[in-house]
């Protein structure tokens, strides 16, 4: 038992498990903490749920099941993971300037359902981005 880990303790736990198990029962919203497995180049070992299914690619970052019963043979099929592939797809998707992106995009469709501003904030930003 670890109790709370510090970054460098959680970074140096997910780095060396051979799987990071995630048995959510509940719609998580999104889930960083499997992104932060994934990173350290361990792949997810998951209960579908919320989020699951978007952030885990099944058979290449790791493994989603909906039968709890499934998690212990999955747990031992995580070394067929190759670590490289999950911390890529942790990079690819979900770094900082990605999440940034994806958050103005949300915001901005939400203003364009909700007012005529759309135009008028991306004209703003693109003179803010060229000066």
């Amino acid at each position: 038992w670890v109790g709370q880990a510090d970054a460098v303790t959680k970074k140096d736990l997910m780095g060396r498990a051979h799987a990071f198990l995630f048995p959510i029962r509940w719609s998580e919203p999104f889930g960083i903490v499997m992104v932060e497995a994934m990173a350290c180049g361990t792949p997810v070992v998951a209960l579908r749920g919320g989020a699951v299914d978007e952030v885990v690619h099944h058979g290449m970052t790791g493994f989603v099941t909906d039968d709890p019963a499934e998690l212990p043979e999955l747990i031992d099929r995580a070394g067929d993971i190759d670590p490289a592939a999950c911390r890529a797809h942790a990079l690819h998707n979900f770094d900082v300037s990605k999440m940034v992106e994806g958050y103005e995009k949300a915001f901005l469709e939400t203003l364009q359902r909700r007012s005529g501003l759309t135009k008028h904030i991306e004209l703003r930003r693109r003179e803010e981005l060229s000066a």
